[in-house]
């Protein structure tokens, strides 16, 4: 089996955010148009319903707007697309929270219905799930760019372990040697070797002399 080198690594993960924004923008913009070709009043609290869903003209226009940063977010593709799908996933989800309060509460600006809460949340959690696939995931492959990101960005985060020779001395006794001073340990060693010598000579005279008295006593 030969491996095509002339593909990117994240390509699946770049078809995968471009299908998800491309799909949900263009429904979003089908949907927005066809409110706005009906003329619909702009905060209408009733709403008109179309495809199943309650709007009216803001609703039409907030479609429209979200349908077309998907659909640019589709052409630029990458980590572009990833991001705009995450961020529109999670707006969409607290948007249905929020128009479910004011359905009840406040004043249905949206002129959402329960239908268009259930729908929010749907959409809103798979495009989540599209911009969060092979990249906040675990069991990520070798091959995939954001964890080859996440572990140069830890490799680069841990210090180098330190060696016995990385010391600050090792610097100025290297200098030492190279400029042939001698450092403490070589002054240490020449003191302790003419000490030995000085012993050992000292004890050669006492044996020496002690032979010629010796003799002479004999």
């Amino acid at each position: 089996m030969k491996l095509d080198t002339r593909r990117r690594t994240d390509r699946r993960l770049d078809i995968v955010y471009r299908v998800g924004a491309g799909l949900t923008g263009l429904f979003l913009i089908g949907f927005g148009i066809a409110g706005l070709l009906v003329r619909l009043p702009l905060f209408d609290t009733r709403g008109e319903v179309i495809a199943g869903l309650s709007t009216n003209g803001a609703l039409s226009f907030l479609s429209v707007a979200i349908g077309s940063l998907l659909v640019g977010a589709m052409v630029l593709g990458g980590t572009f697309a990833s991001t705009v799908c995450v961020v529109v996933g999670v707006a969409f989800v607290a948007g249905g929270l929020v128009n479910l309060y004011l359905m009840s509460m406040g004043p249905n600006i949206l002129a959402f219905s329960m239908p268009n809460v259930i729908f929010s949340f749907g959409v809103g959690l798979v495009v989540m799930t599209f911009g969060m696939y092979g990249r906040f995931s675990g069991g990520l492959g070798e091959d995939n760019p954001y964890r080859r990101q996440r572990e140069a960005r830890h490799h680069d985060a841990v210090p180098a372990p330190r060696t016995e020779d990385s010391g600050a001395t090792a610097p100025e006794a290297g200098g030492r040697h190279e400029r042939g001073e001698a450092s403490d340990d070589d002054a240490y060693r020449a003191g302790y070797e003419s000490g030995r010598a000085g012993e050992n000579g000292d004890t050669g005279d006492h044996r020496r002399a002690n032979g010629t008295a010796d003799g002479r006593r004999s």
